[in-house]
């Protein structure tokens, strides 16, 4: 689910430089199932980017896809 709140924050804004402390609300299921959850965005960056070096090489890309800065 975070990804999807980073796919839609960088569709959004253009970048993954999310402050820290950024909740980011996605939509999940479809139809009458939809809800909408609310995401600590900042923090799951955050970490994504200090755990870089233990990140499998397909995450790393994927993240990169969405516009993670690693440095």
């Amino acid at each position: 689910m975070h990804y999807a709140a980073a796919a839609q924050f960088f569709a959004r804004e253009g970048h993954l430089t999310v402050p820290r402390k950024h909740i980011e609300t996605i939509t999940t299921g479809d139809g009458q199932a939809q809800r909408d959850v609310a995401l600590k965005l900042g923090t799951w960056v955050d970490n994504q980017r200090r755990r870089a070096g233990t990140l499998t090489p397909e995450r790393v890309e994927l993240l990169s896809k969405v516009g993670m800065r690693w440095a």
